[in-house]
């Protein structure tokens, strides 16, 4: 019985699952907590991401382990010297002191340009973003900087001594073209046309390639049944997802966690000129074209933070209001916002008057939230995607039930709400009985029988496109009052 291990390093923790390779047995599960951020700076120092890796690990019995691989918050920037040392704290994806930077970036080679170099246009979360920040702001900082990694190949450095990469993380910097599968120099040289950039950057492992071994400095900070593990090439968190879904062409995805993402697996690349779909790599071969938001549950947790209300009160109240919260309306764009690209907004409630109640403020929160993402699902076939299969709802918002009800009801679509409760880690332990057992990722999710879950069907009843004009138009008035 061959055990794998799949990591989770996310914003906010480190989550670990200990599987079956063969038939996808949970046998334990592990979490540590991560320092805690409040962009518009975002930054957490990678030494807490090791620290929080190493208490997970400890909360597992110590069985020997095959495989293990590493799947991580997307587009944050490490940066290293020639001595391996941080030169800085990682900025984070949520993190938007870039703005100028990426405004400048777009400006030099137009939208258009970008989406066909690297399948996206630069807003702030991205990468390549945070470097053009860091040349400008820390000039001491810059002229260490010998190494520039996402959090995911910190770690996997951090277990295996090798800067490597996979193309799904790669294809989230910026610097990456997922239609082309190469690294694109051109574009690093925006930022610095003096460097040798392909030293800088780690090796874009494929699909099944081994990392390496667990190094002698890291079997040493370990359990003794994971020192001897293989490691795999380790993703991005949504391309975990994704795997651990087992997730089909045309198969729809919102994720609900800190920031919202809506994502789906495509045969083949996109160019959206709009800067609304991201054409990312996917973990498999594939591709994942992806929509993201900043502002998800932690809208909802703010508004029950000022009603004082506990989180199945506060899902009770907006499930007790009528669709469309009496004319409240929420655009929630509390931390700035991504999709649409206004990194220096805040969030707007319109339709207020005096016979408020708690419910109808709840009500909104949801909503609000859901038809952001609902804008971005509606990105997808704009973009020429097929977004026509089955929708699953997954994250941390999956497991509330006004979430759960409101999407369907909006969507007016089916949702199904997986099995499971960490996606990501999952589908971080497909990818390494994958590499383990030398078989396609998809075979392994089959195998596993993963995606399966609860259905959600929506009430007919609700007035979906009335909800969703109400939003479109607050959303307009707060554009154009910008």
């Amino acid at each position: 019985m061959p055990l794998v291990l799949g990591v989770d390093s996310s914003t906010q923790s480190t989550k670990v699952e200990l599987r079956d390779a063969d038939d996808g047995r949970l046998v334990a599960t592990g979490r540590a907590p991560h320092p805690p951020t409040a962009p518009p700076r975002s930054e957490q120092d990678p030494e807490a991401w090791w620290a929080a890796l190493r208490q997970a690990v400890r909360a597992l019995p110590d069985h020997e382990i095959a495989a293990v691989a590493i799947a991580a918050q997307q587009m944050g920037l490490v940066t290293l010297d020639a001595a391996g040392l941080a030169v800085r704290p990682a900025k984070l994806w949520n993190d938007t002191e870039s703005a100028p930077q990426s405004r400048r970036l777009v400006e030099a080679l137009g939208a258009a340009a970008w989406a066909q170099a690297c399948g996206s246009v630069p807003v702030a979360s991205f990468t390549i973003t945070k470097l053009a920040w860091l040349r400008e702001s820390e000039p001491a900082s810059w002229a260490r900087v010998a190494r520039a990694l996402v959090p995911h190949d910190w770690l996997t450095w951090r277990l295996t001594g090798r800067f490597v990469t996979d193309r799904g993380d790669a294809s989230g910097t910026g610097w990456w073209s997922p239609a082309e599968g190469r690294y694109r120099e051109d574009l690093l040289a925006l930022v610095d046309d003096g460097r040798d950039w392909l030293g800088v950057l780690p090796e874009v492992l494929g699909p099944l390639d081994v990392a390496g071994p667990i190094a002698p400095d890291a079997a040493r900070q370990l359990p003794p049944g994971l020192s001897r593990a293989l490691v795999a090439p380790g993703t991005g968190d949504n391309m975990a997802a994704a795997l651990g879904l087992g997730l089909r062409a045309g198969e729809v995805v919102v994720s609900l966690g800190t920031s919202g993402t809506v994502y789906t697996v495509s045969e083949h690349a996109v160019a959206d000129a709009t800067g609304r779909v991201g054409s990312f790599a996917d973990a498999t071969g594939r591709h994942l074209p992806l929509v993201c938001t900043l502002n998800a549950t932690k809208v909802t947790d703010a508004f029950a933070r000022v009603l004082s209300l506990g989180r199945e009160a506060f899902d009770s109240a907006a499930l007790g209001a009528a669709a469309g919260a009496g004319g409240v309306v929420l655009v929630p764009y509390l931390d700035g916002e991504r999709t649409p690209n206004r990194p220096d907004a805040t969030g707007v409630l319109a339709g207020l008057r005096s016979d408020l109640s708690a419910g109808a403020l709840a009500r909104a929160a949801f909503e609000g939230v859901i038809c952001g993402l609902l804008e971005a699902l509606d990105a997808l076939p704009a973009a020429g995607v097929d977004a026509t299969g089955r929708l699953s709802l997954v994250g941390g918002g999956a497991k509330s039930p006004a979430y759960r009800r409101i999407l369907a009801d909006l969507a007016q679509r089916p949702v199904t709400v997986p099995h499971g409760d960490e996606l990501v880690a999952t589908g971080a332990c497909v990818q390494a009985a994958a590499m383990l057992q030398r078989r396609a990722p998809e075979a392994i999710a089959r195998a596993w029988r993963l995606g399966e879950g609860a259905v959600v069907e929506p009430d007919p009843r609700v007035d979906a496109a009335a909800v969703r004009a109400a939003y479109a138009r607050a959303r307009d008035a707060l554009v154009a009052s910008a």
